[in-house]
């Protein structure tokens, strides 16, 4: 894919947003704001199932790597767009004060994703048949 300079910007600035708040889950360098109590209640289940935080920080931090150096980027966009829509529905939902930064990660994942279609064309083929699975598949068809 030919990338260009503003999917360059884009996907640096949505890599570097993860890859810190994936980071800061671990190390604590950012302190957390106050949430409305719906909001930490949430949290607070999450911090309490003892897996998914560290679980969502490696996500982040991994799909934020990947997307900082350009290596798989269609792989990490589709890692990181379900952390994308839960933040979205989060601040929808529980704590609207950040809704503005949630509508901006889901416009860079959109905006990477059209820039990257090409690459997700065999997940929405009906029947598969436009990408060949196998090289003896190709070869049938040529």
């Amino acid at each position: 894919m030919r990338s260009s300079i503003a999917a360059i910007i884009f996907r640096s600035l949505l890599g570097l947003v993860f890859l810190v708040f994936g980071l800061n889950k671990f190390l604590h360098f950012i302190p957390n704001p106050a949430e409305p109590p719906a909001a930490m209640d949430f949290f607070g289940a999450l911090f309490r199932s003892g897996y998914f935080i560290p679980l969502l920080a490696t996500t982040e931090i991994v799909s934020g790597a990947l997307l900082l150096t350009g290596i798989l980027v269609p792989f990490a966009l589709v890692l990181i767009a379900p952390v994308i829509v839960n933040i979205f529905m989060f601040h929808l939902f529980l704590a609207p004060g950040g809704l503005p930064m949630g509508v901006i990660l889901g416009a860079l994942e959109l905006a990477l994703a059209w820039q990257y279609r090409r690459a997700y064309t065999a997940i929405f083929s009906s029947s598969g048949a436009d990408v060949p699975r196998t090289p003896i598949a190709a070869e049938a068809r040529a």
